[in-house]
């Protein structure tokens, strides 16, 4: 049973059926835990200090911080989403 207060992270496009694959897929988190997640993974601004519905450029990094992608990362911050709770969507 999921708790309701877990962080959720969720692929928001389609997923790629045979050769129909979208240049672009947007990844979207919500909950207390969103921001400092994204901030793990993410080069670029910090996040914690950006206020809502801001975007910013960056790099995604795995864990032995090797470059993944370079991409686009907004922040909103609870209540103003569309949630009610921190969000962050990376495309």
């Amino acid at each position: 049973m999921t708790n309701l207060e877990d962080t959720i992270i969720a692929l928001a496009t389609p997923q790629p059926v045979g050769s129909n694959t979208g240049a672009i897929a947007l990844i979207r988190m919500s909950g207390k835990g969103a921001i400092a997640i994204a901030q793990q993974c993410f080069y670029g601004k910090k996040l914690s200090k950006q206020p809502s519905h801001t975007l910013h450029f960056g790099t995604i990094k795995d864990e032995q911080k090797q470059p993944i992608d370079e991409v686009l990362l907004s922040v909103f911050r609870a209540p103003h989403s569309y949630t009610g709770e921190d969000a962050v969507e990376i495309s």
